[in-house]
């Protein structure tokens, strides 16, 4: 678009797109926040118990005092059918009421006040605060390709184009598609494997060893784009491998450790990503500002490495998320997100 109708045209595209996607939030996304009692308020039939109205934590039997623990699906279908726990259970459908500008609620302002204060709130939690760490560094790899493509491209040895600069991001397409592939159906199947052999109890940190691999392409997509961007390799070898790991990581590595903090504080979900998106836009917004004249001064190789070593240093921090995970969950057990 920068080449035949102007770079304007680009942001006016954006903003047609942006004003679609608001369009259709509003008339099209039905209301799906529905607050449901803890399970530890249920009794074997769904229904609320008598001491439903004070908020309890049962104890890991297996794992610790105190701890929350997710378990395994087939475990807890064996001790009592899911339907006796939902009745509503694949019944229903969205009603009109769903639908419009206002839904209902008696606490309007003090919910728009907690949508504000909780991903604050959750940054003072160690596990929400690893993902953010992983998740923002992770995509500086990524952004690291959008802010010096054109830089080192556009002029001699390669002279190319606007387009075809654009064209070597199909790369990143086709590394993030195998990295969306494949991280999903990796942590889920080391995650079923560590929850049989721990007697049916799922842990939320069960799905930290697959990072590894990602870790590790991250790694060689880094050191491939550094070192053939300063010493001028062929393009193929940059855009196809190097490309394409950054593309595999960045799809992979905030899947797994986003996911992870999800399954220690599920009520909070939304609240959660919201923090770990203010804390990879500030990163990202200070990177874009001090890499460019660091690459003039000292060439790619020193602030490229320096951002993967970063990155390997967050992820690292999995290894004491995978011994200590649970004993950061229980200092927040009786923590008020889990009643969201």
């Amino acid at each position: 678009m920068a080449q035949y109708t102007g770079w304007r045209n680009f942001w006016w595209l954006n903003v047609a797109l942006l004003a679609l996607v608001t369009i259709m939030l509003i008339f099209g996304f039905p209301e799906t926040k529905w607050h449901r009692l803890h399970q530890n308020k249920l009794d074997q039939r769904g229904l609320p118990t008598a001491t439903s109205s004070a908020e309890k934590f049962e104890p890991d039997t297996k794992g610790g005092s105190g701890d929350l623990v997710t378990r395994n699906v087939s475990q807890d279908l064996a001790d009592s059918p899911t339907e006796s726990q939902d009745h509503y259970l694949g019944k229903g459908k969205p009603s009109r009421s769903q639908f419009g500008f206002y839904q209902p609620n008696s606490h309007p302002f003090k919910s728009m006040l907690l949508d504000v204060w909780i991903p604050w709130k959750l940054f003072a939690f160690p596990i929400v605060e690893f993902a953010a760490f992983v998740v923002s560094w992770s995509c500086s790899s990524f952004l690291t390709l959008n802010l010096t493509q054109s830089e080192v491209f556009a002029p001699p040895p390669y002279d190319f184009s606007p387009v075809a600069v654009g064209f070597t991001n199909f790369a990143i397409v086709v590394g993030a598609l195998i990295g969306l592939a494949t991280a999903g159906p990796l942590s889920d199947w080391i995650s079923m494997r560590l929850t049989i052999r721990n007697g049916g109890v799922r842990e939320p940190e069960m799905r930290l060893p697959s990072m590894i691999p990602y870790v590790l392409i991250m790694m060689l997509g880094n050191f491939i784009v550094a070192f053939g961007y300063e010493h001028r390799w062929s393009w193929k070898v940059i855009v196809i491998i190097g490309y394409a790991c950054a593309g595999i990581q960045v799809a992979a590595l905030p899947a797994i450790t986003s996911t992870y903090a999800v399954d220690s504080y599920k009520p909070v979900s939304g609240s959660i990503f919201v923090a770990i998106t203010v804390n990879k836009n500030l990163w990202g917004y200070g990177f874009s500002k001090f890499i460019t004249p660091w690459i003039e001064k000292g060439g790619f190789v020193e602030p490229i490495m320096t951002n993967m070593a970063l990155t390997v240093l967050w992820c690292l921090f999995g290894v004491l998320f995978w011994f200590k995970g649970k004993t950061f969950r229980t200092w927040t057990r009786n923590d008020s997100v889990h009643r969201m």
